[in-house]
């Protein structure tokens, strides 16, 4: 592990922009969570707030309440346009007057601010934003080497994003290497690099012309790493929302023949596009979709925001009566039922 960590979540933990934060409370390699800082869940314990599961992880208002100083401050929550907002930069600014390296996933990189840096250059501590790409000389461009790997791939791909793709993808990662199957998964996203995930990239900060590379050659440098019997990609946002349609990468520049779909039924609309009106497409319609590029949808995986526990239920069976795959309620009850799916799946693509 780096050390210890706390995150700043400024208000939004209990929402869905706090994701980076969920992931970093359910699960992280690389910091051991002390604190969250969040003013209106203050007092609570970051895990009951999540999802009822006590962890040891308080929550305060503010990094004045933390009475013994943590090596880190991460940034946990996704702004709108991924900006530093004036209170992040504020509390940033305390982190690092205070001794503590912070690191950031946003878009804009707090290095780019010359009032966090000379804070850092003082106080003799870092700053890592997490979605500086790489020099364009150290980018990979798509060479075709991945259709002679022969390790079955399956990618986690939503029909919306902020659906908990990445949670799901690690729920998968615990069951497959349960059942015998040796996996690995490849990240996408920052909230994987601070969970110490040893493979992947930040899709999102990559020039687009080498997106596709920099995916073949994460999947090819964990082949050639662990030698997987199977390999998992996380996914990012979806293949028709209108703000990052994306998922194509995966299934035809990461061979991805296999697909868990994960969907939100008590969703109407494409996150953060309800006042214009674009709609989710019905799950059906993704899956033909999906079956078009090649790929096979092997399970159904459902977020429940937006309906009670009946509601979610009553749609987990008339999905798997209406589509006839298995479908499975991640944080209710594991994905431990799509197992059966992903073993047939491996036996027809094997070479």
């Amino acid at each position: 592990m780096d050390g210890t960590a706390v995150i700043l979540c400024d208000g939004l933990y209990a929402s869905a922009d706090g994701k980076t934060a969920h992931g970093l409370v359910r699960e992280t390699g690389r910091y051991k969570v002390v604190a969250v800082i969040d003013a209106p869940t203050a007092g609570k314990d970051a895990g009951t707030v999540l999802d009822g599961k006590f962890r040891g992880i308080p929550i305060y208002e503010s990094l004045s309440g933390i009475s013994e100083k943590p090596d880190y401050c991460i940034v946990g929550i996704a702004t709108h346009g991924g900006r530093l907002t004036d209170s992040l930069r504020k509390q940033l600014h305390e982190a690092l007057i205070a001794g503590m390296h912070i690191v950031n996933g946003l878009h804009e990189y707090a290095i780019d601010d010359p009032v966090l840096v000379e804070a850092a250059k003082t106080s003799g501590v870092t700053i890592t934003d997490i979605r500086r790409s790489k020099p364009k000389s150290d980018l990979h461009f798509w060479t075709g080497e991945i259709t002679k790997l022969g390790i079955p791939t399956i990618a986690v791909l939503g029909t919306d994003c902020a659906l908990g793709k990445r949670t799901t993808s690690r729920f998968l990662l615990e069951a497959c290497n349960r059942a015998d199957i040796s996996t690995q998964l490849i990240f996408t996203g920052q909230t994987g690099w601070l969970q110490g995930a040893p493979c992947g990239f930040v899709l999102d900060s990559i020039p687009n012309d080498f997106v596709s590379g920099e995916l073949e050659h994460a999947i090819l440098e964990c082949a050639e790493q662990f030698s997987p019997e199977l390999i998992l990609l996380e996914g990012q946002s979806s293949l028709r929302n209108p703000s990052g349609p994306c998922g194509a990468e995966f299934l035809l520049s990461g061979c991805a023949r296999g697909v868990i779909l994960q969907h939100a039924p008590g969703r109407t609309y494409f996150d953060g596009f309800e006042e214009l009106g674009y709609r989710i497409p019905p799950i059906q319609e993704e899956i033909a979709l999906v079956r078009l590029y090649g790929s096979e949808v092997l399970g159904i995986t459902l977020n429940g925001s937006g309906l009670n526990e009946a509601e979610l239920i009553a749609f987990q069976q008339q999905y798997e009566a209406e589509l006839g795959l298995p479908v499975v309620l991640p944080l209710k009850e594991g994905v431990a039922g799509l197992i059966p799916a992903i073993q047939q799946f491996m036996q027809g693509n094997r070479n």
